[in-house]
């Protein structure tokens, strides 16, 4: 199987990744999305919620949703957890499937800040969806395992939903309705 690799905090996950995993899920050659729980990002220095109620949430959100899995394979690697590494060590684990790597046009205009950005270009297809203020040109991309996708754009930002939450504005619409009752019973975000 193709896996495509959605990285991210998902602090807290919301119905914008699953509105791109899904459509990725659907609409290109991916099988299935991972949505790897990542413990720690090198390049951000957010409040983080832990990352087992991180992960709880994006179980919760994925149900229903038989191609979006929930992953934690990062949790049990060393820390800061870098994709180059990362994707490396699940090609190792699970030999029988492909890798492919799914980030934002924001995170490409930075891929060069990436460590070992060359290896995860030479051997990993990336899949890169569409942001607002971030444009990708065909002419940018010089190798064929790199695809722009017309995904919907969907702006919405964990950093919104939290710093509403800590507002006491209603998000319900933001998320999926069992990661909402989850925020709301354990008082997260507050």
């Amino acid at each position: 199987m193709n896996i495509g690799i959605f990285s991210g905090s998902f602090n807290p996950i919301h119905i914008g990744h699953l509105i791109l995993a899904n459509y990725i899920s659907e609409f290109t050659d991916i099988d299935e999305v991972w949505f790897l729980v990542s413990p720690q990002n090198p390049l951000k220095n957010d409040n983080l919620e832990d990352e087992q109620i991180r992960l709880e949430m994006v179980n919760l959100a994925l149900s229903g949703y038989p191609k979006l899995k929930a992953c934690d394979f990062e949790f049990s690697l060393p820390r800061p957890s870098y994709t180059v590494n990362t994707l490396d060590a699940l090609k190792k684990k699970y030999t029988e499937h492909k890798f492919s790597l799914i980030i934002g046009a924001d995170n490409w205009k930075n891929f060069e800040l990436w460590k070992d950005y060359k290896t995860i270009l030479n051997n990993f297809d990336i899949y890169i969806y569409p942001r607002l203020l971030f444009d990708i040109e065909a002419s940018d991309i010089l190798k064929d395992n790199i695809t722009i996708l017309d995904s919907p754009i969907i702006e919405i930002s964990s950093t919104f939903i939290r710093n509403s939450i800590k507002d006491k504005k209603n998000v319900k619409a933001f998320l999926s309705e069992k990661v909402y009752e989850y925020i709301s019973k354990n008082n997260l975000y507050k």
